[in-house]
């Protein structure tokens, strides 16, 4: 474990340096909509790949969110960065907080797209039937996809984003993968943590609800706040990508520049 290396890209030079976690269903391609237009002058992002998804689809581990917080801490060592932030959508936000419990004094902050509570989801059993079988069944991942946007995205973009978490995950990885973010509850690890903690949500979305993250999210973090897209579901990056950057950057760009 110790020696592997997660896949990675760098972009921008910024002095502020923040890595960017992928969810369930897709690679570091996820954060492809909104690249074109971070601000590459004051951050430097760091896309990174999970086990079992993209250029790490092959790579064996527990698949776990423990296990990615502590792969994340070696490739900040890696790449020299002392202090940093995280951004995680929705199980990339349940890493981003064991990175948090990992290592508290490193992060600048913290922010969560849709991020699963570090309680984990008690799904009920026919969604579990749904989300379980959408390991080898495409036709699952399309109705969690058209539920979590609100049943309004265009049946191509259904059709492309099943498409390309066939082509980038690895199966058993990840059935693996949810019954880590789903079932494992930590958050007694991060309950009161003082790092500056945003959680966006989408109007959208009637998983990862504005509600949920009040009673989860806000309570747990002195210094969480909440913002709700109008305009997204589970899917921000594609569904809102210029109004999730100027809220995700705002956030970043209000910590000290000398941090």
């Amino acid at each position: 474990m110790t020696s592997f290396v997660l896949p990675h890209e760098v972009h921008g030079d910024g002095a502020h340096k923040v890595f960017a976690v992928h969810g369930w269903f897709a690679d570091r391609s996820a954060y492809a909509t909104v690249l074109p237009d971070l601000d590459r002058a004051a951050f430097t992002y760091a896309l990174v790949d999970l086990r079992g998804y993209g250029a790490a689809r092959d790579a064996s581990g527990a698949f776990g969110t423990a296990e990615a917080a502590a792969d994340l801490l070696a490739l900040a060592d890696r790449l020299g960065w002392n202090r940093f932030s995280v951004i995680g959508h929705s199980m990339g936000g349940a890493v981003a907080q064991r990175l948090l419990a990992l290592a508290p004094d490193r992060l600048r902050r913290i922010v969560g797209v849709s991020p699963v509570p570090a309680s984990g989801m008690a799904l009920p059993a026919d969604q579990w039937e749904l989300f379980a079988g959408a390991a080898h069944r495409p036709a699952n991942r399309r109705v969690i996809l058209d539920v979590t946007t609100g049943g309004r995205a265009p049946a191509a973009w259904l059709d492309r984003m099943v498409a390309r978490s066939l082509a980038h995950s690895d199966a058993t990885a990840f059935r693996a993968w949810l019954d880590s973010w789903a079932r494992e509850d930590f958050h007694s690890e991060v309950k009161g943590a003082t790092v500056p903690a945003l959680a966006v949500t989408g109007a959208l979305d009637p998983a990862l609800t504005t509600g949920l993250l009040r009673e989860t999210w806000l309570r747990w973090y002195p210094g969480g706040s909440l913002v709700e897209l109008p305009s997204a579901g589970h899917y921000a990056m594609d569904e809102a990508p210029l109004d999730l950057i100027r809220t995700v950057e705002d956030f970043l760009r209000a910590e000290d520049t000398s941090a």
